[in-house]
């Protein structure tokens, strides 16, 4: 029996777990900015991820390790000025919650106080179950982050596909259902078989947000740079190119650029 889709005018944690139950499926992506947050959230999507992928995609770093927690709270800060609808989830930076949950506490209450945040999200299982723990005892909700975890990418040494092999697919499981008796309200799963996924997905109650997980799971969620186009460097099997920005941008732009050489721009209407 199908159920009536809600129409939420704000979604939060409830709205999610209710998704779930509903069978409708959560819809995710990052923002990093003002601009883009307000064309996101206008567009209809559900969860806005401030992401560390703001390392790779706005500041050029190989890999999400060296961005700051103040840098974290100033990109925070401009999505949540921009959203209306949508609930904004911001990742805690590599170094600023695995050695000890009172620095996680401390990392996660700025998040929350500078940027206005709705919730922020931790990669990792039972190895940061004690910061998860003291986050959430401050009523800060949590998201969790499995499989494929980009801060741990000098220790697996590879982004290839994660927990193909049983203990580690065992492991995920364990890890996802703990997430969720500790009290997060949902769970991403990157680069995961997609078999293994739909289980974990039907193991738990909160929802499941792939990211190269497959369909089985309760939502999708992907870096805006990548569906858009505007990275043409990064093209994963799991990845929808909604556009090619890259392209449409550079032939854009150049054109501007040749305008302005033939003094075709401005024109006589262009000008006071």
């Amino acid at each position: 029996m199908s159920v009536a889709k809600k129409d939420y005018k704000r979604i939060t944690t409830k709205s999610l777990i209710e998704m779930k139950s509903n069978g409708e499926k959560i819809s995710m992506l990052t923002a990093y900015d003002y601009t883009m947050a307000k064309i996101v959230d206008t567009a209809g999507v559900d969860v806005i991820l401030v992401g560390d992928s703001a390392s790779n995609v706005m500041a050029g770093h190989e890999t999400t390790l060296p961005i700051t927690l103040d840098q974290m709270i100033y990109h925070a800060s401009s999505v949540v000025r921009a959203v209306e609808r949508g609930l904004v989830v911001v990742d805690l930076p590599f170094g600023s919650y695995q050695s000890d949950p009172k620095e996680a506490l401390r990392s996660s209450i700025r998040i929350m106080k500078e940027s206005g945040a709705h919730a922020v999200k931790l990669e990792g299982g039972k190895e940061i179950k004690e910061s998860i723990k003291k986050i959430l005892h401050a009523g800060i909700p949590v998201m969790g982050h499995l499989g494929l975890t980009p801060q741990s990418i000098y220790k697996f040494g590879t982004y290839s596909v994660r927990a193909k092999e049983e203990e580690e697919a065992e492991k995920l499981i364990e890890d996802a259902q703990m997430l969720e008796k500790v009290g997060c309200f949902a769970v991403v799963l990157e680069k995961i078989p997609a078999e293994l996924a739909k289980k974990v997905a039907e193991s738990i109650s909160i929802p499941v947000i792939g990211i190269g997980a497959g369909g089985g799971v309760d939502g999708q969620v992907l870096v805006i740079h990548d569906m858009l186009g505007m990275n043409n460097e990064f093209s994963p099997r799991f990845l929808r190119r909604y556009l090619n920005l890259y392209d449409q941008m550079t032939k854009a732009i150049g054109q501007y650029a040749a305008d302005v050489k033939s003094s075709d721009f401005p024109n006589a209407n262009e000008q006071y």
